[in-house]
């Protein structure tokens, strides 16, 4: 087996998600009116995780999951002037957090994840090798995120929507101004988050996909963990996984 095959195996083992390729690059979204929106994703790490940058206004940005490779994401903010003001882990994964002391040291950023996944922070670089990868330790987090929390950051607030089953702290990013939603590892393109990890639990994942993403507009763009973006109506009508 290669080692392409050997990645995208331990990403399936991870996720469950369904693969169709994960390629590196920097690409900004756009609405579902087709304005360009100031969120950029930045696909890191041999695992692909989608860590993304946001534009919150006023000079001010977010980084969401800075899993891998520090280096190209301080590079891509600082390409854009942009004071990093906060660092959001959607969960705490190893592929997710592995570059979260990199950048909060360089940056001087806030570091926030749910109570729930604070002590898989810890465990990165021991689990990772696990899977044969390597990764650092994360510091712990300055702030906790809470389920209904807000955050304003420039001209940009973003909702907390605690979304547990994949991880017990798993949470997705709302941010309603700009129609999308970061779902981490809970919902992804015609799949669904694994749930047979430490932790996981499949009528929760179920759950909170129901309640707390499928009743958000079906034009709100999708921005997963892992893999291409899609939007909340087109998982209600063709998720095969929760419908």
């Amino acid at each position: 087996m290669n080692r392409t095959r050997i990645i995208v195996a331990i990403l399936l083992l991870l996720t469950g998600m369904a693969v169709a390729a994960c390629v590196g690059g920097e690409k900004p979204r756009q609405n579902a009116k087709g304005n360009r929106m100031h969120v950029e994703t930045i696909v890191v790490g041999p695992l692909g995780v989608n860590c993304l940058l946001i534009d919150c206004g006023n000079g001010e940005g977010v980084i969401v999951d800075p899993g891998a490779e520090p280096g190209r994401i301080l590079h891509l903010a600082a390409s854009r002037k942009l004071k990093i003001v906060h660092v959001i882990n959607t969960h705490g994964h190893f592929d997710h957090v592995g570059g979260n002391r990199a950048v909060v040291d360089a940056t001087g950023a806030t570091l926030l994840i749910h109570p729930a996944d604070v002590a898989q922070l810890k465990r990165a670089a021991e689990v990772a090798t696990m899977y044969g990868l390597s990764t650092e330790d994360s510091p712990p987090p300055d702030r906790e995120l809470s389920d209904g929390m807000r955050i304003s950051v420039g001209n940009t607030t973003i909702a907390v929507l605690h979304t547990p089953g994949h991880t017990p702290g798993g949470c997705s990013l709302y941010l309603a101004d700009r129609g999308l939603v970061v779902t981490g590892d809970t919902l992804f393109a015609d799949s669904i988050g694994r749930t047979d990890l430490p932790g996981g639990s499949l009528e929760t994942l179920v759950d909170s996909i129901r309640t707390k993403l499928y009743t958000l507009p079906d034009e709100t763009v999708v921005i997963p963990g892992h893999g291409p973006s899609t939007t909340i109506g087109e998982e209600k009508r063709n998720n095969p996984y929760v419908r």
